[in-house]
């Protein structure tokens, strides 16, 4: 693992341990597609966590070249797992086939650049590179020096994909991503516990005690009047 895709990962889980449990409990409600700025929330389609597949939205390349690109964003490590192990391809797939559907043609020409960049540059296919070189195209497009880039750009294709990636490690995992719990296990998020001890509140540690409880474990929400 390249010293770009550990500091990308760290990033990651900063970013999602200083979110806290209100934002990553609610990360399944994901923002409206195309907009800007404050973004207003709108649920994505619900779907059974069960690994990372595809076909909703992307063909079979796309999917492999996101696969790819997202793994080098959360890279798995030993006892540590990533974008892969979270299926966080399957939540972009899914989101993008319902609330970021009008994003579909900005990843189709971001993923051409993409592909059209990597050939330029070392003669290959984003997925038919190395580790070493897919971290060094990765550091180019966070870095904007990514050229075959005008729309989207390169940082912009770059932060939406780290976005997303974010979304499918720590949301819900019944929007497809978050596979087994894998992204709040790892940044010792508890779900939505029933009950929590007092030992729990005083705790300054990562939660680890099972079971972390996410939506699919909830029982329908009581309607007012208690009807």
């Amino acid at each position: 693992m390249s010293k770009d895709s550990v500091t990308r990962r760290a990033f990651l889980m900063r970013a999602a341990a200083v979110a806290g449990a209100g934002s990553i409990a609610t990360a399944g409600v994901v923002p409206e597609a195309g907009a800007a700025g404050g973004q207003t929330p709108h649920k994505a389609a619900m779907a059974e966590p069960t690994g990372a597949k595809h076909g909703a939205f992307f063909n079979a390349g796309d999917a492999a070249t996101v696969e790819a690109f997202v793994e080098r964003l959360m890279p798995g490590a030993p006892g540590r797992p990533g974008a892969r192990d979270a299926a966080v391809l399957n939540y972009i797939d899914l989101a993008l086939a319902g609330p970021y559907a009008e994003q579909q043609y900005f990843y189709r020409r971001g993923l051409a650049a993409l592909n059209a960049y990597c050939r330029s540059t070392y003669g290959e296919a984003f997925v038919r590179l190395g580790a070493a070189r897919q971290d060094a195209v990765v550091a180019a497009l966070e870095s904007g020096k990514a050229s075959s880039f005008t729309w989207p750009t390169a940082q912009a294709f770059f932060n939406t994909l780290r976005t997303h990636t974010m979304e499918g490690m720590f949301a819900d995992p019944i929007y497809g991503g978050n596979k087994n719990f894998a992204g709040w296990r790892l940044v010792g998020f508890p779900g939505a516990q029933p009950v929590f001890t007092p030992g729990d509140m005083q705790s300054k540690q990562q939660f680890t005690r099972a079971p972390i409880i996410g939506l699919q474990q909830q029982g329908p929400m009581p309607r007012k009047g208690g009807k």
